[in-house]
């Protein structure tokens, strides 16, 4: 008789991870496939050049949940974050610059410089967002509402309610803005000075391939603002040892509670038997049977390619079909002989230890969204550059460093050009690469010199190496129509896919994407649910 594990986890990125880690502290018997050789999925940590390690994909730590942290003991587990001195530094045309961040005093005497106005709306808009803020840390660990599910989706929607309920109208209007109006509409509301709508601004178009202008990326700048390090709300932080310290805590803390984690196991094929997922098929052959199939992969990757259409109804298959991905984004890691020197402040200082955000002005960010949907890539791109090195030596030779350049936009598949050729980011990763070391050289001149090797991810790249259909670090856009309960289809927002037996638990459901584990927390209770395990599942909530 085949034995069949209770739950079997499709990826072993640390959504999969936390979910596999919840479920068996329950007392099931989980085990992971991962189709590469490392778990982590885009949290890794990988040598690049001899003596050069950098975080590959994921780059930076803020949303990662405080009890997944606790849950798992990461910190007794080694973990360490290094909060920032300063949030961002933003470079301007004119030689002048915008720290952003080191408390609400120096910030608004940093917008002092630019507008009298801004520095004195400041605490006003913080407390704003704030507000709306932690509307969302309190929904990011509550399964939606699943639609579709009678009295359930009607008591689960007034719980969740309640919440929104006691907000005042003052604050209602807030989430509304930010739910639906455009980052240029709601920033302009707020501020005068273009450095500073800038440098809120920039969130709304991280992974996201979309401008400034486009309706609804406000909530793209909100959904980067609810995290925290530390214990500080909103900080961001760099993670010792890169990424991969996260990931590699997570896999120690599942080993520990009894977790099977299989490396070069890659699924081909999820096998369905009247209606409902009952095991995975590996590219090697092999089949693996479990009460529970746990996908933690995108579901574009899940619905277009793993599960065979036959056995998805039709109209589930055409919704899937319209489910957007694609990021826009591309990915370099760089070594570096020396710290780049920036024309407006050259010496090193507490702005390396910071985001540094290529990308002056909103119309900087609505040309380099609208360049990418004509030719494929930015003339301009938006550049944002960590060097962790210079808080982490581990990562660099001596007096050398690294740097991540998280790179918007690029389309995700290149336009054809007139009468000419399909173009592929196989052909043109490099041209992309030089255009981005300009980018930077502009503003730190002898950068390029400086570059001693490079690590390139193309959109292509990041979807054959990491399974993020379109390059999308989402799993989808998060876009209004694809939240909450709607993420990823509306019925099947709650962590059951649309076969029994079948479960999601990555950022393509709620809420979004983000090193966060809070999509792997939620699915491993909703599953722990489904089998009944009332007292295991609290104690594992």
């Amino acid at each position: 008789m085949t034995k069949r594990t209770d739950a079997v986890i499709i990826g072993g990125g640390h959504n999969g991870l936390v979910c596999a880690f919840y479920l068996a502290r329950a007392g099931k018997s989980v085990r992971v496939l991962e189709r590469r050789s490392i778990v982590g999925g885009a949290a890794v940590t990988e040598e690049f050049h001899p003596g050069f390690r950098n975080s590959v994909a994921s780059y930076t730590v803020s949303l990662l949940q405080p009890k997944v942290i606790r849950d798992m003991k990461l910190a007794e587990r080694g973990l360490r974050i290094v909060e920032r001195p300063i949030s961002n530094f933003l470079p301007q045309d004119d030689g002048r610059y915008l720290k952003l961040g080191g408390g609400l005093e120096r910030t608004q005497a940093e917008f002092r410089k630019f507008s009298t106005h801004d520095a004195k709306v400041l605490p006003a808009y913080y407390e704003s967002l704030e507000t709306v803020a932690d509307v969302l840390r309190d929904l990011a660990l509550r399964s939606p509402p699943n639609m579709g599910e009678g009295l359930g989706t009607l008591l689960s929607a007034a719980r969740q309610g309640r919440r929104l309920a006691g907000l005042s109208l003052a604050q209602h209007r807030d989430m509304l803005d930010l739910f639906t109006k455009s980052a240029r509409t709601f920033l302009d509301g707020w501020f005068d000075s273009e450095p500073v709508k800038a440098a809120f601004g920039f969130d709304a178009v991280v992974g996201n391939f979309a401008s400034p202008d486009t309706p609804g990326s406000a909530y793209v700048l909100l959904h980067h603002v609810f995290g925290e390090v530390n214990g500080k709300k909103g900080a961001w932080g760099h993670a010792i040892g890169g990424m991969g310290a996260i990931t590699g805590a997570m896999r120690q803390a599942c080993e520990e509670a009894g977790v099977e984690i299989s490396t070069d196991a890659a699924v081909e094929q999820v096998l369905v038997d009247g209606g409902r997922a009952v095991g995975v098929r590996l590219e090697d052959g092999a089949e693996v049977f479990g009460k529970a199939i746990v996908a933690n992969v995108g579901p574009r990757l899940l619905y277009d390619r793993l599960i065979a259409p036959d056995d998805l109804a039709p109209e589930f298959r055409r919704r899937v079909k319209g489910f957007k991905v694609g990021s826009g984004t591309f990915r370099m890691n760089v070594a570096l002989s020396e710290l780049p020197r920036f024309a407006c402040l050259p010496q090193p200082g507490e702005h390396h230890q910071s985001g540094i955000i290529i990308a002056p002005t909103l119309d900087y960010m609505d040309r380099a969204f609208t360049d990418a949907k004509r030719s494929g890539m930015s003339a301009r791109p938006i550049v944002e550059m960590l060097i962790p090195s210079t808080v982490d030596d581990s990562l660099a030779p001596p007096g050398q460093h690294v740097a991540s350049l998280f790179c918007q936009q690029f389309a995700p598949e290149l336009p054809r050009g007139a009468d000419g050729p399909a173009r592929s980011w196989d052909d043109e990763r490099e041209t992309a690469a030089d255009l981005i070391i300009a980018t930077v050289e502009r503003w730190a001149p002898g950068f390029k010199a400086s570059v001693i090797a490079r690590q390139i991810h193309s959109p292509l790249d990041l979807e054959r190496k990491f399974g993020l259909a379109g390059g999308d670090i989402m799993h989808g856009n998060m876009s209004l129509d694809q939240l909450w309960s709607a993420r990823p289809i509306l019925g099947n927002g709650a962590y059951r896919g649309p076969l029994k037996g079948l479960y999601m638990c990555g950022a393509g459901t709620h809420p979004g994407g983000g090193v966060t584990g809070a999509p792997g927390h939620n699915a491993a209770r909703e599953i722990l649910a489904d089998d009944g395990l009332w007292r295991r599942m609290i104690r594992a909530a």
